[in-house]
């Protein structure tokens, strides 16, 4: 089976490139044979179901939908089309007024506000350049219709689909964890146990470090995350990224920075007075976080004697 998905990935890799330059010469008006065609045809055809009898075969020993998709999709294809599913799913959510992600009680911060008048503008560009090129390609009815739907997905609902996943997909505070999200493409869950410090920090500026992750909301960033140890931030298709930093937006950017200090700090205190109360079952003696220290008085200083 190893071998078999080997090989369909070298094809697909060999064919997907070329099915796109035959689609480009089509557009262009280049007269390609027949049999050059069937022959391309075929092999997509012959490629896909090849691809269905691994998928078959995968499920047959036991693994799961998605471990039998990451074993034949390499990884950024199935990134990309995640990608692009979350921005369609995001645009319907938009529309209903609901939110991806976010159950009764959690606490919910959104950060798509300081963007929308430039997302709202990128559409109106994209809009008119679409008006425009079907103006310009009028006479060619193949690349006016390619182009139409590429204008339409790729510029309108692309850029309005960010800005849809922005709007659902916003910060979560839960009782144990912190989910920061940006767009359709980054969702970073941190233990608040991981939380060393939290600082509101308005920047308008920043460098790409080696450890650190910025989440900028039109150029922005108002809160910044210490952590006591690395976690894993993957990158847009699939790469390893450690971070011990994150710098975050949030509309309401000392609401987000008051509620997440409560919840660490509380996070602290519950965790040490578990430990408190453990130790007291073990030693049977006072818990550290329920002594109380009262300073005792010291005595009243001797009257001074008469002098010698």
């Amino acid at each position: 089976m190893t071998a078999l998905i080997r090989l369909l990935r070298g094809v697909a890799y060999t064919a997907l490139p070329a099915e796109l330059v035959l689609a480009v010469c089509l557009v262009a008006g280049v007269r390609i044979p027949m049999p050059v065609l069937a022959a391309a045809e075929a092999l997509t055809v012959l490629l896909a179901l090849a691809g269905l009898v691994a998928y078959a075969g995968l499920r047959r020993r036991g693994l799961s939908t998605r471990q039998a998709l990451r074993d034949l999709v390499p990884v950024p294809v199935l990134r990309l089309i995640g990608h692009e599913l979350r921005l369609l799913a995001s645009l319907g959510l938009w529309v209903a007024r609901r939110r991806a992600g976010v159950r009764p009680g959690d606490q919910v911060f959104p950060h798509a506000r300081d963007q929308a008048a430039l997302m709202y503008g990128f559409a109106f560009v994209c809009l008119v350049e679409t008006v425009g090129m079907a103006y310009l390609l009028a006479d060619w009815p193949v690349a006016h219709a390619i182009v139409l739907v590429l204008d339409v997905y790729s510029g309108i609902l692309f850029v309005l689909g960010i800005h849809a996943a922005s709007v659902t997909r916003p910060h979560v505070l839960t009782a144990d964890t912190l989910r920061l999200r940006q767009a359709a493409h980054i969702d970073l869950s941190i233990p608040l146990g991981l939380i060393a410090a939290v600082r509101h920090d308005v920047r308008f500026t920043h460098e790409k470090t080696e450890g650190e992750l910025n989440l900028a909301v039109a150029s922005q960033t108002s809160v910044t995350i210490e952590l006591t140890e690395p976690v894993d931030a993957p990158r847009f298709l699939g790469g390893p990224r450690a971070v011990r930093i994150v710098r975050c937006h949030a509309d309401d950017a000392r609401a987000f920075y008051r509620a997440l200090t409560h919840a660490t700090s509380t996070r602290d205190d519950a965790t040490q007075a578990g430990t408190a109360q453990s130790g007291t079952a073990q030693s049977g003696t006072a818990p550290v976080a329920a002594r109380r220290l009262t300073p005792g008085r010291t005595a009243p200083s001797p009257t001074a004697g008469p002098p010698a």
